[in-house]
């Protein structure tokens, strides 16, 4: 063989094997965020191993190498650093230093993801949707037919966005009723609940709503942003009690609803008065209204800092570039802290207010992710308003806090220190 042949194999092989790790940094430099995870979800599903950094560098992604990866990452313009085995030995020893709050979390497995959306539906019409199609992060479409057919089972985590589940339809009736997109959506649900064998959506909806309950405290994790977060709890709460009016099943409602609820069944609210006016578009005062906002252009909220090697689940979950994010609204924009149960862990609110803004908790084997707000690069998103194109917003740390619970289940659970 040519001796120039030879330094060249040799030349190749020793780059291989230096290039041992790859770093994705998750600060300010990091070109495209988003993207990133996309990258580490890809990593994943092909048996690469893959850390998570947590605090270092903003949440940095230390990944095998792999030639692919590589390539990946500068296909779709994501900034990342080839280490050696001592670089990477380095980093480790770093972060797992006593005197820093960071760790080492383990990513085993990519996830299966499942979205609950009705027919018709489009991906701009949740932020999550969005941003998985926009971070090339796979998911199914998921509806009523596999919520009670046993289908949930084969998922590990699932999202609900803007979703009415009490069975009320979002309560647009006072704003909508006539528009044709109402009618056609009142019809779905209606010949959807049919067709399961219940006599009206708000029946069928009760029924979900218990799957998805069942589906956290076996170990799923849920995630839920918008109206889906309040209204899924009212749910839980009237299980056994009507709460919709004539125009939405039929019938009127428990004139005692209010004193019927069981704030037990919940997982995140309690005691919350309900809205019955069926012409207020509102489903309780879990919502913090505009008018407490005062000025939308002072709209921030400030993620919690918590200690990576003692709490690594919130720490994971407010992974981020910037800890005071810009708000934005949704029908469900915040929380009010006075309802939030005291079981649950506060993970973003707007500092110096009861306005909470991201929420965690645990139910049975499982845990649960509440995000208030519709899209968090659309402040005041209405009906009908243009997607949000992302390759705007490649940077966006609102959206990087729903990517964190993207690839929260593929973390190796961590025994908790006493």
């Amino acid at each position: 063989m040519p001796i120039k042949k030879i330094f060249f194999l040799l030349i190749f092989s020793f780059s291989i094997f230096a290039q041992n790790k790859m770093l994705i940094q998750m600060d300010i430099s990091q070109t495209d965020h988003l993207k990133a995870y996309g990258i580490t979800f890809h990593a994943l599903e092909q048996g690469l191993k893959a850390d998570w950094l947590l605090n270092y560098r903003g949440g940095s992604f230390l990944l095998d190498y792999a030639r692919q990866i590589e390539n990946e990452c500068r296909i779709e313009g994501v900034s990342f650093t080839l280490l050696t085995t001592s670089e990477a030995t380095s980093i480790y020893a770093f972060v797992q230093s006593d005197d820093q709050n960071m760790d080492v979390v383990r990513l085993e497995k990519a996830p299966k993801i499942g979205v609950y959306v009705p027919p018709g539906f489009q991906p701009w019409d949740d932020a999550v949707t969005l941003v998985l199609e926009y971070a090339k992060i796979p998911y199914d479409k998921l509806w009523n037919d596999e919520m009670l057919n046993g289908s949930l089972q084969k998922y590990d985590w699932l999202h609900l966005h803007h979703e009415d589940f009490t069975g009320q339809y979002g309560k647009f009736y006072g704003s909508y009723s006539n528009a044709q997109w109402y009618v056609d959506q009142q019809l779905r649900y209606e010949a959807n609940a049919k067709k399961l064998g219940y006599k009206k959506v708000s029946d069928m909806m009760k029924a979900v709503d218990i799957s998805i309950k069942n589906f956290v405290a076996d170990g799923g994790f849920l995630f839920a942003m918008c109206s889906a977060t309040d209204s899924y709890d009212i749910a839980l709460a009237a299980e056994k009690v009507d709460i919709c009016d004539k125009m939405y099943d039929g019938d009127a409602p428990d004139q005692n609803a209010q004193t019927k609820l069981n704030f037990k069944n919940t997982l995140a609210f309690e005691n919350f008065k309900l809205e019955m006016n069926p012409f207020v578009y509102e489903y309780s005062n879990i919502d913090i209204q505009p008018t407490e906002i005062l000025d939308f252009q002072n709209d921030y909220f400030t993620l919690f800092d918590f200690s990576a090697k003692y709490d690594p689940v919130p720490t994971m979950l407010t992974q981020d570039h910037a800890n005071v994010i810009r708000g934005f609204m949704g029908q469900t924009t915040m929380f009010r802290k006075e309802l939030v149960k005291k079981s649950v862990l506060i993970l973003g609110e707007r500092q110096g207010t009861n306005q909470v803004k991201y929420i965690h908790g645990n139910l049975g084997r499982g845990t649960f992710t509440f995000y208030g707000g519709h899209d968090p690069e659309d402040y005041q998103h209405a009906v009908g308003d243009p997607p949000t194109e992302l390759s705007l917003h490649k940077n966006s740390a609102g959206y990087r806090l729903i990517l964190n619970n993207v690839l929260f289940p593929a973390a190796k659970k961590k025994k908790q220190k006493t």
